[in-house]
């Protein structure tokens, strides 16, 4: 034995290398994929990563345009909604505004027992100029609307007093118009005078109260109302109220300044009197 190995050492250790790398080799071939799949697996990974790639990017893709088509469809049916809700806040605030109105004038009717008859009518125009202060309603002659009624708002308030109707319109010339003229008192000092527009004032929203003697005790924020003489219009109706006193050119009389109690600016319904009792 030790001769064989002595002459033969040699080759027995060059055939136990040989065989522990083959079974080194047979080793890694059985746990990996063979040479040719694995060289094809290197060459084709790039390629599959970037359709991995490209496919995760274009499903991103069609989810983000999902989600955009469904919440701009979202969003438009939330601004449908959204508007229904402001029209129907809309109408309960017109409503509120109307049943407080109406209710305001009951409590005048309440507190006015010659004023009989009523009418409620739109405002559709304010109309001011060099020459006229006037408001167009949409009620006229087949309501029973008449030429010379009077116009006041729900708090009873003079506003003027209907120039012409039509069947279903008609024009009121403010309290402020240049021809308006009517009979008015002072309510505290119980002066009587004649409420008119003057051109110079009609701009700024006041007329005049004329006729008042010189030495008249008025003082500025005394109420002034009609005075209901001849029977034209109804007494007790709030004109305005005095800004100034002033005497005229001659010193004989003397005239006031006022500012209506009525926001003409701001009216958007009236009530047209159409009938009232006489009381003086």
């Amino acid at each position: 034995m030790k001769n064989f190995l002595k002459q033969h050492g040699l080759w027995v250790l060059f055939a136990a290398a040989v065989l522990s790398v083959a079974l080194a080799l047979m080793s890694v071939f059985s746990a990996n994929s063979s040479p040719f799949t694995n060289l094809a697996g290197v060459l084709v990974s790039p390629f599959r990563a970037g359709y991995t790639a490209v496919a995760n990017w274009f499903n991103d893709l069609q989810n983000y345009y999902k989600d955009t088509t469904d919440l701009q469809a979202e969003n438009e049916a939330l601004k449908q909604q959204i508007a229904r809700m402001e029209e129907i806040i809309r109408q309960a605030e017109a409503d509120v505004k109307e049943n407080a109105m109406f209710r305001d004038l009951m409590n005048l009717t309440k507190q006015r027992r010659d004023l009989t008859d009523f009418e409620a009518a739109m405002v559709t125009e304010h109309e001011v100029t060099n020459w006229t202060s006037s408001l167009t309603l949409n009620k006229g002659t087949s309501l029973g609307i008449e030429v010379g009624d009077c116009v006041i708002d729900q708090y009873g308030n003079l506003v003027g007093v209907i120039h012409q109707a039509g069947t279903n319109w008609s024009t009121v010339l403010t309290l402020v118009d240049t021809d308006t003229s009517l009979g008015a008192r002072v309510f505290r000092t119980k002066d009587l005078g004649v409420a008119q527009g003057d051109f110079t004032l009609m701009r700024e929203n006041r007329l005049r109260l004329d006729y008042l003697v010189a030495d008249c005790k008025l003082l500025a924020g005394d109420l002034v109302e009609t005075s209901g003489l001849n029977g034209y219009f109804p007494s007790g109706l709030v004109i305005g109220s005095v800004e100034e006193i002033q005497v005229d050119d001659s010193g004989a009389a003397s005239y006031a300044i006022l500012v209506p109690e009525v926001n003409l600016d701001a009216l958007t319904e009236v009530f047209v009197i159409k009938s009232f009792e006489i009381v003086t």
